[in-house]
């Protein structure tokens, strides 16, 4: 199959369009017939034609696809729109932290997780799991096999990503999350059992290191080297009554 330029990009439009998920390369280039090269190079130009500030939407990269997508200065009127439509999609804050430490974190179990968080997070991970933000990624090979979690396509799809290493850092991860879900409103109120302060990503504890482990080349602190000096002196006044009661004898 051979197409002029003008009907390879109007082929490409119908095909983006019509995806319900980002069409790959791979997928396009079987769909019209053409030579990879030639479909990349018109998907290239489709990119910097829309990209022209008189046109509301845009063709992005992500999650190894192509996907239209509005452009950021007509969100505001799109979101209310949507919102006419059906309910946003909404997390709680716990939800959005648990989100981040399996987004940063990832491939990693429910244990594990926990452990960062300091609190349960089984409701949190299933509410993910429905809301397809994340999915699973097999089992670890440690005792017990627990489960292993990471993002999915739809969370590439939802915050605008190609892929992983676009992730920005930490402390922008929440205000990347306002944004792809719908500004404050897409935050649901805390619930209060999950008002327990957790610990953050940035003083998370190193792999490997468990919470319980001791530092053995740290140096005593005040109070461990006053109980070793009270032991001593109690043992020594025990030494004491046993030597005078044994001269008494």
């Amino acid at each position: 199959m051979t197409m002029n330029p003008a009907e390879l990009k109007g082929a490409l439009e119908a095909i983006i369009y019509a995806a319900d998920e980002p069409a790959t390369l791979d997928q396009i280039v079987n769909a019209v017939g053409e030579e990879r090269h030639i479909v990349r190079h018109a998907l290239d130009e489709m990119i910097a034609t829309y990209a022209v500030e008189d046109r509301g939407i845009e063709i992005r990269a992500v999650a190894g696809g192509y996907k239209f997508y509005t452009k950021p200065q007509h969100h505001d009127v799109v979101r209310r729109f949507i919102k006419s439509l059906r309910p946003p999609l909404r997390l709680t804050m716990p939800a959005l932290e648990t989100l981040a430490v399996i987004s940063y974190r990832q491939p990693v179990t429910g244990p594990e997780i926990q452990e960062i968080r300091g609190v349960n997070v089984s409701g949190v991970i299933k509410t993910l799991l429905e809301k397809r933000l994340i999915t699973t990624a097999g089992r670890k090979a440690v005792m017990g096999r627990p489960i292993l979690y990471r993002t999915s396509k739809e969370f590439l799809m939802r915050f605008g990503l190609s892929d992983l290493d676009e992730l920005p850092s930490l402390k922008e991860f929440e205000q990347l999350a306002r944004a792809a879900l719908g500004a404050d409103e897409g935050i649901a109120p805390i619930e209060p059992e999950a008002e327990i302060a957790a610990q953050t990503l940035d003083s998370t504890q190193a792999p490997g290191t468990s919470s319980n482990e001791v530092d053995e080349s740290a140096p005593p602190s005040p109070q461990d080297s006053s109980n070793s000096a009270d032991a001593e002196t109690e043992q020594k006044a025990g030494n004491a009554r046993a030597e005078t009661a044994s001269s008494k004898h």
